[in-house]
C-alpha cells in the first residue's frame, strides 16, 4: 500500500443521462437483430439517446453540479476540470473549456483526456496526481459521452452496444487511511484498430466518400475486443489490489466497466467476488464509454451499496487499446 503523506478521495459524484430510452424491440424495427440475440450476448436490454440538440457538455455540466453538491463545493472552488471523453463537442476546444464556463469555474485549468472506456480510470488517476503532489486541492472529473453521434445504424454489430450518458467526480485531500491506495494504468497501441473511428481525423479527413463508406462511425473487430477484455479487466484489477497490499476477500464491492455482462461476470469470478459485490446495470444503459464506471459508480452510492469505510476497485477497458483500475477505501 503506498505510504503518501497526502492521498485523493472522492468527495462527490453525480451522473446525467438523457431521457429518450432505446429498447432492444426498438432496434429489431431498425436493423436486423433481435431482443433475444442482444440480451444473450451482452445482457443488455436498453440504452439512452440523447436527442438532437444534446450534446456531450450538457450531460457533463448537469454531472458535474451534481458531484459539486455532493462535495459541498462551489463551482469557483476548483482548480482542475478534466473531461474524459472520444466524443467531444468539438475537435476542438477541449469540452473541458465549455463546462468550466457553463459552471462558472474561473479559476479552474481545463482539458480533455482521450482513452476510450478507459477515460474516467484514467482521468480519475491524473487528477489524484495534481492533489497528491499538492499543486492542486479540488479536482473536477468527468466522463461523458454521446456516442450516439458516431454509432453506424445500420451495422448490428456495434449499434447495439452503446449509449449516451455521463458520470462525474470530486476530487479533494483524502483524511488518512481513506481515498486512493493504488492505481493501474496501461496501453498496447498495437491493436489500436481494433476498436476505432477510422475516419475524421488528420489521417483521414472528413469527404463525401468517406461519408458513403461510413468511415466516421465507430468500427469494432468485436471477437477479438472481446477476448482482450476477458483477460484484462481480471489482471488490471488483480494488479491494483495487490499494489494496495489488499487480497481478493478485502474487496467490499467492485465497479467494472459496463460493456457486456460476459466479461463483467469472467472478471468477478476471476476476483473470487460474488455478483452481489459487483454492481451491474449494462442492461439499462448499454456501453457509455468514459461514462460508464461514473455512472456505476453514483448509482452504487446513491443505492447505498458502498459505506464509509469499504475497499471498491474500479477497472475499465477501451480503445487504444488500454485499461486500467483503482483500489481506493471509500469515505
Amino acid at each position: 500500500m503506498r505510504e503518501n503523506k497526502l492521498r485523493a478521495t472522492i468527495a462527490g459524484i453525480g451522473a446525467a443521462v438523457p431521457e429518450q430510452i432505446l429498447t432492444n424491440f426498438d432496434l429489431e424495427k431498425m436493423v436486423d437483430t433481435n431482443d433475444e440475440w442482444i440480451q444473450t450476448r451482452t445482457g443488455i436490454k436498453e440504452r439512452r439517446i440523447a436527442p438532437e440538440q444534446m450534446a456531450t457538455s450538457h450531460l457533463a455540466i448537469e454531472a458535474a453540479r451534481e458531484a459539486l453538491a455532493q462535495a459541498r463545493l462551489s463551482p469557483d472552488e476548483l482548480d482542475l476540470i478534466l473531461v474524459a471523453t472520444v466524443t467531444p463537442d468539438y475537435p476542438f476546444p477541449a469540452t473541458a473549456c465549455l463546462v468550466q464556463a457553463a459552471l462558472g469555474a474561473s479559476r479552474a485549468a481545463a482539458m480533455d483526456l482521450s482513452a476510450g472506456c478507459t477515460g474516467f480510470i484514467y482521468a480519475l488517476t491524473v487528477g489524484a496526481q495534481f492533489i497528491e503532489t499538492g499543486l492542486y486541492r479540488n479536482v473536477l472529473v468527468i466522463g461523458a459521452e454521446v456516442l450516439s453521434r458516431i454509432i453506424d445504424w445500420t451495422d448490428r454489430n456495434t449499434c447495439v452496444l452503446f449509449g449516451d450518458g455521463a458520470g462525474a467526480a470530486v476530487l479533494t485531500p483524502a483524511q488518512p487511511g481513506y481515498g486512493f491506495l493504488s492505481f493501474e494504468l496501461g496501453a498496447d497501441g498495437g491493436g489500436a484498430e481494433l476498436l476505432y473511428m477510422p475516419a475524421g481525423g488528420s489521417r483521414q479527413p472528413i469527404t463525401p466518400e468517406v461519408l458513403a463508406q461510413r468511415l466516421n462511425k465507430i468500427y469494432m473487430n468485436g471477437r477479438e475486443v472481446f477476448k482482450f477484455a476477458v483477460r484484462i479487466m481480471g489482471d488490471a484489477a488483480d494488479a491494483a489490489i495487490r499494489k494496495a497490499g489488499l487480497t481478493y476477500a478485502d474487496i467490499d464491492y467492485f465497479i467494472p466497466h459496463q460493456a457486456n455482462i460476459r466479461i463483467i461476470e469472467a472478471a468477478a469470478k476471476r476476483l473470487e467476488l460474488p455478483m452481489e459485490k459487483v454492481h451491474v446495470n449494462v442492461d439499462r444503459y448499454g456501453n457509455t464509454s468514459a461514462a460508464s464506471i461514473g455512472l456505476a459508480l453514483q448509482e452504487a452510492v446513491a443505492a447505498g451499496k458502498i459505506s464509509s469505510g469499504d475497499y471498491v476497485v474500479l477497472v475499465g477497458f477501451g480503445a487504444g487499446l488500454t485499461w486500467g483500475a483503482i483500489t481506493l477505501r471509500w469515505g
